[in-house]
């Protein structure tokens, strides 16, 4: 694979930014998240995946296998997607705090071609409500497996 470079491009941020917001809106909405995949190519198309109707672990599986038959096809022609560069993907998990109590939380990775993959997450409390909705801002979990 030769050398990764560290850290986060601005359109890597940028497209992972726009997914959590969309994500948290749902969430606020009371609507499940399930895996929210989306996919940029180097000219800026986007492309959406969603993973829903099986197991947690089965979901996650299947949209980290998405972006490498993506990579493999050099796109999605029916998206408008050419090459993919960068992908982020988010879904609903837990995350133990302080006192080892879980808290539920939106999960996030997020990786670019040639670039570390990383992870993060934001918690979250109610659900559904709305303006009652709340939730932290990412906090960074660990490198991830680069997915391209």
């Amino acid at each position: 694979m030769g050398h990764r470079k560290q850290g986060v491009s601005d359109e890597l941020d940028q497209l992972s930014s726009e997914l959590v917001g969309m994500a948290l809106d749902l969430l606020a909405d009371g609507d499940d998240v399930n895996v929210l995949l989306v996919v940029e190519d180097a000219q800026g198309a986007v492309a959406s995946y969603e993973f829903a109707d099986d197991e947690p672990d089965e979901l996650l599986e299947a949209a980290h296998a998405q972006v490498g038959q993506l990579a493999r096809h050099h796109g999605d022609a029916e998206a408008g997607l050419s090459d993919p560069q960068r992908y982020a993907l988010v879904y609903e998990g837990m995350v133990a705090d302080e006192t080892g109590a879980y808290q539920d939380a939106l999960m996030l990775e997020f990786g670019e071609r040639g670039w570390h993959a990383y992870s993060a997450y934001s918690l979250y409390q109610g659900k559904g409500t709305g303006d009652g909705f709340a939730w932290t801002d990412p906090a960074p979990a660990g490198e991830v497996e680069p997915l391209l």
